[in-house]
Formats: C-alpha cells, sequence, structure tokens
C-alpha cells in the first residue's frame, strides 16, 4: 500500500514522504495511529494544507520529548520475577510490564514506545531503547531479579545465577607419602614375625 507519512518513522522516512508498506501494517498500525494517510489525491491536497501545522506540532513534541530524554536516559527499574536457580524466569518481561514499571518510576510511557526484540525471560541486567519521539530515543536498564536485595546485588556487579557448589577436601598423595607407608608397613611386618619367633622359641622351651 502506498502511503504519506505524517511524521518520521525509523527507516520509513520523514514527515511527508510518500512509502509502500505492507498492507496489513498500514491497516493495523500507521493508519489507526495517524501516522500516515493512504496516498490518494485528496490526501496528498489535505496534506499539504496542513503541513505548516504538523511540522509546528511534531517540534513542539519533539522538544518535550527532548526534556523527558534528558531525565529519562540512563535510569534503571527494577522489576521483581521468581525464577529458577539458573535464572531462567518462570514467564517473561513483555513490553506492557516495562511500560508499566517505568510509568511507576515517574514517566509517561506506553508500550508501544518500548523497543524490543523478543521478551525477557532471564534475570540480570538489560539494556534496551525507548523511543519518546520517532527523532528521540533513549537507553535504559532494566534489573530484573527475585527480591530487592537480589537486585542490589545485580546493580554491584554480582551473579546471582552462579550455584555455590559444597567444598570437598581431597586427600593428597605423594612419592614421599608411600615411601613412608612403605616403611611403616615394613617395620610392622618385622615386628610381627619377631614376635612370632619369641612365641615359637617359647613353645620349645
Amino acid at each position: 500500500m502506498q502511503v504519506i507519512l505524517m511524521q518520521r518513522i525509523g527507516r520509513l522516512g520523514q514527515m511527508g514522504d510518500e512509502v509502500t508498506v505492507r498492507d496489513g501494517y498500514a491497516r493495523n498500525f500507521l493508519l489507526p495511529q495517524k501516522m500516515a494517510l493512504r496516498a490518494t489525491k485528496e490526501n496528498r491536497a489535505h496534506f499539504e494544507t496542513q503541513r505548516t501545522q504538523l511540522e509546528a506540532a511534531n517540534l513542539e513534541r519533539k522538544t518535550e520529548a527532548d526534556a523527558v530524554a534528558e531525565k529519562l536516559n540512563g535510569e534503571s527499574f527494577v522489576v521483581i520475577r521468581t525464577a529458577g536457580d539458573t535464572g531462567q524466569l518462570y514467564g517473561s518481561v513483555s513490553t506492557r510490564d516495562i511500560a508499566e514499571v517505568v510509568t511507576e518510576g515517574g514517566f509517561t510511557l506506553d508500550r508501544n514506545q518500548v523497543i524490543l526484540d523478543r521478551p525477557i525471560k532471564t534475570l540480570g541486567l538489560h539494556e534496551l531503547s525507548v523511543s519518546l519521539h520517532p527523532e528521540v530515543s533513549v537507553k535504559i536498564t532494566l534489573n530484573v531479579a527475585r527480591s530487592d536485595d537480589e537486585a542490589q546485588r545485580q546493580a554491584r556487579g554480582e551473579d546471582v545465577t552462579v550455584v555455590q557448589e559444597e567444598g570437598v577436601e581431597l586427600e593428597t598423595f605423594s612419592e614421599d607419602d608411600a615411601g613412608e607407608d612403605g616403611e611403616r608397613k615394613a617395620d610392622s611386618e618385622g615386628a610381627d614375625e619377631a614376635a612370632d619367633d619369641e612365641s615359637s622359641k617359647s613353645d620349645d622351651a
């Protein structure tokens, strides 16, 4: 489908560009979000009459996004989840979960603004991008842990998934020890033989 972009969109293009996208992407996302218009003669004319206002509104949103970016960029947020000893979560952390925890942290965020290739399924520190505006994005860190204490340990760089094994003391062996054992065994055998001789003499007497 040929559409007119109403704002800058990632790799698609700038505001006012006419681009070809998949029908499903246009119908399910771009058009409902009013991020694009069908590329018809009427819509082209409508866009040109609205271009100045759209550019002004876009500049205002970008200015607001820049202000939020200064505060949000580099921030860390804790998400508590249950997980096994290996760090595998019983479930996952989705874009909805991330948007909620960031919003609880004082920033208004929609799940569609969270850039996540796949759900988070392990404990640890996960860096991800947040799009505040088509031209403004920031990095945040998600600290996924089983408890607040564990989150603090992870923040200090500790790997909480390491399983501590009980130490087992092993006996050491050396040639010297073997020699000493041989000598002790020989002495013992010699003492036994001497005792047997004495016993025999006694019997003969």
